[in-house]
């Protein structure tokens, strides 16, 4: 004779229980979507990037270590692939949706100044140029090329170098502005060491680049200097 079975426990068996951190993950979800991103702390923003790419794992103690290890979500969120494999432990597609965000929100902030008057737009361009460089381990010079208008023509990383320099070639620049056929030139480098304080071969760099860039009459706006701590302009300093 069979017997009716009410419910799973009566067979010894019983539902698979959810995950503790299933509830946590929903709750997150609503209060970020709810009360936005300024509800949220950096950790907490950095848990839910996580969400998709580690799905079976409380990942509240990675996003704070992670946090830990780099310094800052923007450490994180720019640090070296190898550096969050080796480090972190992450595997390549934990550490493709870390690395796609900074590069997204880096295409944002370009197009913002694309074909707009830098000189005019120069909050924008400073908060572009900061995250694109302010993390890099090494040095590297960026060159912004710019039209009659100051629109900008082209953005160009020119060289990369060391952690304390990098090579800039004053012909080099003058003949790449004249290939854009640019009429000013905005020059950037980084201090991956977080100064952006000029040091004497900055100084130096600055005016051969000038003074090549005058003799085929294009103009150098700037030289600004990028570091985690700010930035330094050489033309607010006077250094030009």
């Amino acid at each position: 004779m069979s017997r009716a079975v009410d419910g799973p426990d009566l067979l010894g068996e019983t539902e698979p229980a959810k995950p503790h951190h299933a509830g946590h993950r929903d709750r997150l979800r609503r209060r970020f979507l709810t009360a936005g991103a300024e509800a949220l702390a950096d950790y907490e923003l950095l848990e839910m990037l996580l969400f998709g790419a580690i799905p079976r794992r409380d990942v509240k103690p990675l996003a704070k270590q992670l946090i830990d290890q780099f310094g800052s979500l923007g450490g994180v969120l720019n640090a070296d692939p190898l550096q969050l494999e080796r480090r972190a432990g992450l595997s390549t597609g934990a550490v493709a949706t870390i690395r796609l965000v900074a590069a997204m929100a880096q295409r944002m902030l370009r197009e913002a100044v694309h074909d707009q008057p830098v000189m005019s737009n120069w909050n924008q361009v400073l908060d572009y140029l900061s995250l694109a460089m302010k993390y890099e381990p090494v040095e590297q010079v960026r060159l912004l090329f710019l039209d009659r208008k100051n629109r900008l023509i082209a953005d160009e990383v020119q060289q990369r170098g060391t952690v304390d320099q990098a090579p800039a070639y004053p012909r080099e620049v003058a003949r790449r502005s004249l290939d854009l056929n640019a009429s000013a030139v905005l020059l950037v480098h980084n201090h991956p060491s977080g100064d952006p304080q000029p040091s004497q071969a900055d100084i130096q760099m600055t005016r051969d680049i000038a003074a090549a860039l005058q003799a085929v009459g294009v103009t150098l706006h700037d030289h600004l200097v990028i570091g985690r701590a700010g930035h330094a302009s050489f033309r607010s300093l006077g250094l030009m």
